[in-house]
């Protein structure tokens, strides 16, 4: 059995667990860390978890609502770490340099790894971060796809992405509230550009290249606070998904529930 819930989505931290189960063993990666420790470790007391009973944490990128407490939680609870050279490279502080306990592992586009009952192909996307990873999933079985923080969807992205069974898909803003925002023009710039985020539309666009029989769970993820409404990017993909609006399922700032693949 494959599942995953956010623990946290937005501007404000990212973070995602996913958990594979035989029924004997239980496999547990935690995608992003980005919070505090302490709240990190209290999202992991939700879900009924001991942040020592993780098996990897991946993080996808240097950005600080994505790399969060992850060396800090590495480094106490000696849980290895998974990121790209390029990640480490911005990320890399003396404290890093000379901490020996961080468990660090390289990984890069296009590499697989098994992590326990979990195989995890990371792909690179367009992002204004240092060697930026999405993540595609799976148990054997089922997969799950991880799609956020990239300004657009080139075909690339879409191959690693076809036939998964649940997706975590971004719809980060609408481009009429950014441009009202009081955002300052460069970071709308930033956010809108073509290594930005993606917008509903985008979102809905990427997700009309992915539907399939076997998709059966949509997640909206990394919904911007101040230039986006849930309502928005539900309406956006229950036009590609054929279904109510209110049926379409989103990340709040403190999670999600737990959704099986």
């Amino acid at each position: 059995m494959l599942r995953f819930r956010s623990l946290a989505s937005g501007s404000s931290g990212n973070a995602t667990l996913i958990e594979a189960s035989d029924g004997t063993t239980s496999t547990r990666v935690l995608v992003d860390c980005g919070l505090g420790i302490r709240q990190m470790e209290q999202r992991l007391q939700l879900c009924g978890l001991e942040a020592r009973q993780l098996d990897a944490i991946f993080v996808t990128h240097e950005h600080s609502d994505h790399v969060g407490c992850a060396l800090a939680l590495s480094r106490r609870f000696e849980v290895p770490l998974w990121m790209s050279a390029g990640t480490w490279r911005a990320i890399e502080t003396p404290s890093a340099r000379t901490a020996s306990n961080v468990l660090l592992n390289l990984i890069r586009d296009g590499e697989s790894v098994a992590i326990g009952d979990l195989q995890l192909r990371p792909f690179t996307v367009p992002h204004d971060a240092h060697e930026p990873l999405q993540l595609h999933c799976t148990d054997g079985a089922v997969s799950l796809g991880l799609l956020t923080d990239l300004g657009h969807v080139p075909p690339y992205v879409l191959e690693n992405l076809r036939a998964c069974h649940a997706l975590l898909l971004e719809c980060n803003h609408d481009p009429d509230m950014l441009a009202r925002s009081s955002y300052p023009p460069f970071l709308k710039r930033r956010v809108g550009g073509t290594h930005g985020h993606l917008n509903n539309a985008q979102a809905a666009q990427a997700l009309q290249a992915l539907v399939h029989e076997g998709l059966h769970t949509v997640l909206a993820g990394h919904l911007s606070e101040r230039n986006n409404r849930p309502e928005l990017a539900q309406a956006a993909l229950s036009e590609v998904l054929g279904c109510a609006p209110e049926e379409v399922a989103y990340c709040t700032p403190s999670g999600s529930p737990w959704y099986q693949v």
